[in-house]
């Protein structure tokens, strides 16, 4: 067993909204991503999405109105909510849930997979 640096481990990531896992417990994933402008909107039928700012800050768009997060925020969308998270600018975040969502299904933009990361 060994402690792992978030802020690190979320700073080496070289692809926006693509998540990395750091760790298990519960059945629950703990993955790490970092995020700018929009995913796409997009709900998760069968899962809550735990999101917690760890740099930044982050703007949960949902159909019911806009939740603004930042560094240190928690934040739980309930499985079968639509949402939408948008970054303004570069925002650093720990995931928790029980797989990972960043996929297409899981709102993850196209022009992520050709944008880098890199800081």
């Amino acid at each position: 067993m060994k402690a792992v640096d978030l802020r690190a481990t979320v700073a080496a990531l070289d692809r926006f909204w693509s998540q990395h896992t750091v760790g298990e417990a519960n059945g629950n994933l703990f993955k790490v991503a970092k995020g700018i402008d929009s995913t796409n909107w997009h709900s998760h039928a069968a899962e809550d999405e735990v999101f917690i700012i760890l740099r930044g800050s982050l703007v949960m768009h949902l159909r019911s109105g806009d939740v603004h997060l930042g560094e240190g925020d928690f934040f739980v969308v309930p499985a079968g909510v639509e949402h939408c998270p948008h970054a303004p600018e570069e925002v650093h975040l720990l995931l928790v849930g029980p797989s990972v969502t960043s996929n297409e299904a899981g709102g993850k933009p196209d022009w992520s997979n050709d944008r880098s990361a890199a800081t």
